[in-house]
């Protein structure tokens, strides 16, 4: 790692910087709607995003910098292991296909703005919803933190804030000026902001990785002596070489198709969604997204030419954004940083306005001013945008870069329970809603209890998200056990409540209302009676 500030990569750095900054303030203007003030046009750009919008919106939203970082790490630290990310999210395009539509159609329908208003919607349930609602905040938060890790690994890498001896404020003020930035933009300009820079993320990203893809391999011999290289290391170390044992391939199979039910559970990617215009855009976009799976096979190989280029890093997060720093010429490290940035940018933006969405929708509005008008529910969606932003920013400065990632991994633990409530809710009324927030709070008891005894040689506690499966022996992922315990647990309580013949709540939704589309004769968007006054 350089001592000194890299010039010529800070200074691209900051020209894409400012320029996404003056997009994320114009962002406002750009398809300016006639009511500004409504959750509508704030939280969800209009409802009016299409096909290749919604595709950038979506792939930032989804490809983050934790992403850029955070996997070819996985696969510097732990070999072919760390490629789990790449078959979950081709497992989940084919997944979403099946539900995506029916919730945008219904959602277009009543004006739902998140998955806790359809939920509520659904099943007559605020306690329901509330659990839905608490469950997005708390798993999106160090996710949010977690964006901040990534600007912060290459702003270390750049050189920017001195050393660990540096005065605190002095070495955090780079990453306080993004926020600050960050956190100005989104208040402004909502959703529209994070979707119009998105196009330059998305650009730079693709920019990146294929040079990267040919010219890194070049500089190191081919990709023989790279696998050759990872493979000694691997040996050497214990774990058998690139490919994990068998006990390694249950965790990976587990994880990856655990991730695969969790990823469009959180807040940000349905936002993402709900943004869209049409079913039929979101229809297209599942099956156009798995572009970005390719990427992100490409992308993961980063870490096997880590290892071969000799990189050596305390902080695994660091070793992609140095192998940037060695390998390529300043100027284009300072693309490659800026690529990073900007994607820790966007998905930060949707995070904090999904997370904002559903205080506002389901905490404020449910249960502290049930009469709170659509401009009293977009000023508390902003405030609250800007707070979470700051109990993120706390995080990230106030623990060790570890923690964050091992709560980023327990908060995928608690959304995963989240499906059986909205997936489940969209295809079937069968299961009651007191069955269902039970289920929810076992899987959610047992995962934290789990996650909470996983130690690590950093950590006693939290120390990752796989343990041993009960009644079978095998370390899976905790996320995945947790759920079918949360199923079972759905299941038989249904059986026992509809015998008793407990009340079961009012559907507020009809069948025709999961396949309608915007342009379909006589739909209209109606307002729910739980949020009668809201401007949809």
């Amino acid at each position: 790692m350089n001592d000194g500030v890299n010039g010529v990569a800070l200074g691209v750095f900051i020209f894409f910087f400012v320029l996404v900054t003056a997009m994320g303030f114009l962002a406002a203007r750009w398809r300016k709607a006639e009511n500004e003030h409504s959750l509508d046009e704030w939280g969800l750009g209009g409802r009016s995003f299409g096909t290749w919008v919604t595709w950038f919106l979506l792939g930032g939203d989804l490809y983050t910098a934790y992403t850029f970082v955070a996997v070819p790490a996985a696969i510097y630290a732990a070999g072919a292991a760390g490629f789990f990310a790449v078959p979950y999210t081709i497992l989940v395009y084919p997944l979403i296909f099946t539900f995506l539509p029916r919730l945008w159609s219904v959602s277009h329908k009543h004006g739902y703005v998140t998955t806790s208003d359809f939920v509520r919607g659904r099943f007559g349930s605020k306690g329901l919803s509330l659990a839905v609602a608490v469950t997005g905040i708390l798993a999106t938060m160090p996710y949010i933190a977690l964006q901040l890790v990534g600007i912060q690994a290459v702003l270390d890498v750049m050189g920017v804030g001195g050393g660990e001896d540096t005065n605190w404020f002095i070495k955090d003020l780079p990453l306080l000026i993004a926020f600050g930035v960050l956190a100005a933009y989104t208040y402004s300009s909502g959703l529209r902001a994070p979707a119009l820079i998105a196009f330059v993320k998305d650009t730079l990203i693709y920019i990146v990785i294929a040079v990267a893809i040919i010219y890194i391999p070049i500089k190191l011999g081919g990709f023989d002596d790279i696998f050759a290289a990872a493979n000694d290391k691997f040996t050497e170390s214990g774990n058998g070489g690139l490919v994990p044992d068998h006990g390694g391939q249950w965790t990976y199979a587990t994880l990856a198709l655990g991730s695969a039910l969790a990823l469009f559970m959180y807040p940000h990617s349905i936002t993402a969604t709900l943004s869209s215009r049409s079913r039929e855009v979101i229809r297209r976009n599942t099956t156009i997204l798995p572009l970005y799976s390719l990427m992100l096979g490409l992308l993961a190989l980063l870490g096997f030419m880590a290892i071969a280029a000799g990189v050596k890093v305390e902080n695994g997060q660091l070793a992609i954004p140095q192998l940037f720093e060695n390998m390529f010429p300043d100027w284009f490290a300072g693309v490659a940083f800026a690529a990073i940035g900007i994607g820790a940018l966007v998905p930060a933006a949707i995070m904090s306005i999904a997370a904002a969405n559903l205080f506002t929708r389901n905490i404020y509005k449910d249960f502290i001013k049930p009469d709170a008008t659509p401009a009293q529910e977009t000023k508390v969606s902003k405030l609250v945008s800007l707070l979470v932003k700051v109990g993120a920013l706390v995080f990230v400065l106030g623990m060790d870069k570890t923690v964050a990632i091992n709560f980023q991994l327990l908060g995928g633990i608690w959304i995963l329970q989240t499906f059986p409530a909205l997936v489940g809710g969209l295809f079937t009324r069968w299961f009651h809603r007191w069955a269902l927030l039970g289920g929810w709070a076992v899987g959610m008891v047992y995962g934290t209890i789990a996650a909470y005894g996983v130690a690590s040689p950093t950590q006693k506690h939290f120390g990752g998200s796989s343990d041993e499966i009960p009644g079978i022996g095998e370390i899976g992922y905790i996320g995945l056990t947790a759920f079918v315990l949360n199923v079972l647990v759905t299941v038989v309580l249904t059986f026992v409540l509809r015998a008793v013949k407990a009340p079961d709540g009012v559907d507020e939704t009809k069948p025709s209302d999961y396949t309608a589309d915007a342009g379909d004769p006589g739909v209209q968007v109606e307002l729910p009676p739980a949020t009668a006054g809201s401007s949809h």
